[in-house]
C-alpha cells in the first residue's frame, strides 16, 4: 500500500475530505448523493442476535424518518424497502456523523483503504493509562455506508476497554446500522472494523510500538 497506516491527524491533514453531503468527493461520480448504482436488497444478510455490545448498554439510535425529503429516494411501500441498502440509520450517520474529525492527543491511530473502489478510513482513539477508550473519532473519503459504519464502530467503542472493542464483531454494527448489505459492499462495513483492529494493536499497553506524530503522509 503506497501510504503508511497509523499517523495521528494534524495540522498536514487539511486537505481531507470528509464525508458530508455537496462535497463532491467523486468528481464525475453518479448525481446519487449515496454514490454507486442501488440493487435490490441482499437476503443474505447477517442474522440478527442479542449484541454483547446491547447487553453492556449501548443503545441502538432511534432515527428520525427522513424519508420525506426525497434525498435519499427509498419508497416507503414497503418494510423491506425502509430496511433497503441505504437505511435512515446509515443516511443519518452519513449527514450528521456523531464522531467525525481530527482527535487531539490521541494516542491510536490506524489508517487504511479499500482498494476496489477507493473508500479510506483513519480513526483516532484516545486511551487512557487504564487501557479505557476515552474517545473515538474518524476522518476519511469513503461511501455513505462506509461513513456510516466508522461512525457506529467510533461510538461503540468510546468509554470501552482495549479488550471490549477488540471484541466488537461485523454483526454489532450491521444490527445498528440496521440496513440489507449486498456482499459487493460489504467491505464498506468490514473496513472500519480492519482500521480499528490495526489502531488497538499499536494503543498504548498493547505491546506493540506506536507511530511517531508527524511520521505518515495525510490522507489525500
Amino acid at each position: 500500500m503506497a501510504r503508511d497506516l497509523g499517523r495521528q491527524g494534524g495540522a498536514g491533514d487539511a486537505h481531507v475530505r470528509h464525508v458530508l453531503p455537496g462535497h463532491d468527493l467523486r468528481p464525475g461520480a453518479a448525481t446519487d448523493p449515496l454514490r454507486r448504482a442501488r440493487g435490490p436488497p441482499n437476503a443474505g444478510r447477517a442474522g440478527p442476535r442479542r449484541s454483547p455490545f446491547t447487553r453492556h448498554g449501548v443503545s441502538l439510535p432511534a432515527v428520525q424518518d427522513e424519508r420525506g425529503q426525497g434525498r435519499a429516494r427509498v419508497s416507503a411501500s414497503t418494510p423491506s424497502a425502509a430496511q433497503g441498502l441505504y437505511s435512515d440509520v446509515i443516511r443519518e450517520r452519513w449527514r450528521r456523523p456523531r464522531h467525525r474529525g481530527e482527535l487531539p492527543g490521541a494516542n491510536a491511530v490506524a489508517e487504511d483503504v479499500n482498494p476496489l473502489c477507493g473508500d479510506r478510513v483513519r480513526l483516532m482513539l484516545a486511551v487512557e493509562p487504564e487501557g479505557r477508550i476515552a474517545d473515538a473519532r474518524f476522518v476519511g473519503d469513503s461511501c455513505a455506508i462506509c461513513a456510516a459504519s466508522a461512525d457506529v464502530v467510533a461510538d461503540l467503542v468510546s468509554g470501552r476497554s482495549r479488550s471490549e472493542a477488540a471484541a466488537l464483531e461485523l454483526a454489532d454494527v450491521l444490527n445498528v446500522l440496521q440496513a440489507e448489505i449486498r456482499p459487493t459492499r460489504m467491505r464498506c462495513v468490514t473496513l472500519p472494523l480492519s482500521v480499528l483492529a490495526r489502531a488497538l494493536a499499536v494503543a498504548p499497553g498493547s505491546g506493540h510500538p506506536r507511530s511517531e506524530p508527524g511520521s505518515r503522509p495525510p490522507l489525500q
